[in-house]
């Protein structure tokens, strides 16, 4: 989404700090011609209160040994919208600003205290006498800013900020399923994602306002699909929904299968359930098998940082 800067660091990898509220996520990818790439490194630091979040990312920083590395991150859900709009018939070098006209009215603070990025949508089913479809991605500039010092006044080499769709886009990439078209659904504490993408490309992104953490209490300790299933159930119509769209604007095919990333919290029987209700082919995935890791890496570990691996497996440089 944003690209801060260029210095000569390590070449073949990346390392993404992903800070959320209950805290930061590291992940280290190694990357190699002709070989595929290795997570080296993948740890999730839980937040001490008694210390600022720039004290925090400074021992990160020494711990994980992060001084060597170029550095990317990700905006938090919430913090940024993401909208599709029709393209301006404009010159490529007018395009930022005819955009920024275009969506003045569609979001609710002035346009000249927000950062703006662009990209494509393939395929899209353009109406007779309209231009192709452009996802575009705003947000605050002070919260952009914020973000950037609170990083890089803990020293570290920042080079870019991506937003959680881009990441879950890489991890997407490594899938089997990215052939055929897969809708992936991110579950995260407050909130979750649904993408869809096929041949390493991003079609569609739905927000779920809601996240594990209203999940009856219940389920902390019995772990009842039964006592899941309604809230299971609004996530799967919101799946649908997606699927809906993106057959009636798409000219791709409809897609092959669904991937949950992994959970935080044990939810036996929640594939099958997505499967049964679907009508599609559904997993819960283990980063593991999609990429080579250094070491093994649990569950909750890997569902606390798999947008940090997805930002760490960005490839593309910036457009902004």
């Amino acid at each position: 989404m944003l690209e801060i800067l260029k210095k000569k660091l390590r070449s073949n990898a990346i390392a993404a700090i992903c800070p959320d509220q209950d805290g930061i996520a590291v992940a280290r990818v190694c990357r190699e011609i002709d070989l595929p790439p290795v997570l080296e490194m993948c740890v999730y630091h839980d937040r001490v209160e008694s210390q600022s979040e720039e004290n925090t990312l400074k021992d990160i920083s020494d711990e994980d040994d992060l001084e060597r590395l170029a550095c990317v991150s990700t905006m938090e859900l919430g913090s940024y919208s993401l909208l599709m709009v029709e393209a301006p018939d404009v010159q490529p070098d007018e395009l930022r600003a005819a955009i920024r006209w275009k969506i003045k009215d569609l979001i609710d603070f002035p346009i000249d205290e927000s950062v703006v990025d662009v990209f494509e949508v393939p395929n899209a089913k353009a109406a007779a006498g309209r231009n192709n479809m452009m996802y575009v991605v705003v947000a605050r500039t002070d919260s952009v800013k914020e973000k950037i010092d609170n990083l890089l006044d803990a020293k570290i080499n920042l080079t870019a900020i991506d937003i959680p769709e881009m990441a879950l886009k890489n991890i997407a990439s490594l899938l089997p399923e990215d052939v055929g078209g897969v809708v992936m659904v991110y579950l995260g504490q407050n909130m979750g994602l649904i993408t869809i993408t096929r041949h390493s490309t991003l079609y569609l992104s739905r927000r779920i306002e809601k996240g594990l953490n209203s999940l009856p209490d219940s389920i902390m300790h019995d772990n009842e699909l039964e006592t899941t299933k309604a809230w299971l159930d609004d996530i799967i119509v919101e799946v649908q929904r997606s699927l809906d769209y993106y057959e009636s604007h798409f000219t791709d095919s409809q897609v092959s299968s669904i991937v949950i990333t992994p959970l935080p919290r044990q939810l036996d029987g929640i594939a099958e359930y997505f499967t049964e209700q679907m009508d599609l082919p559904a997993r819960v995935m283990d980063i593991s098998s999609l990429i080579d890791v250094q070491e093994q890496t649990d569950q909750i570990t890997q569902a606390n940082c798999i947008l940090a691996i997805g930002a760490a497996l960005r490839k593309e440089g910036a457009a902004l």
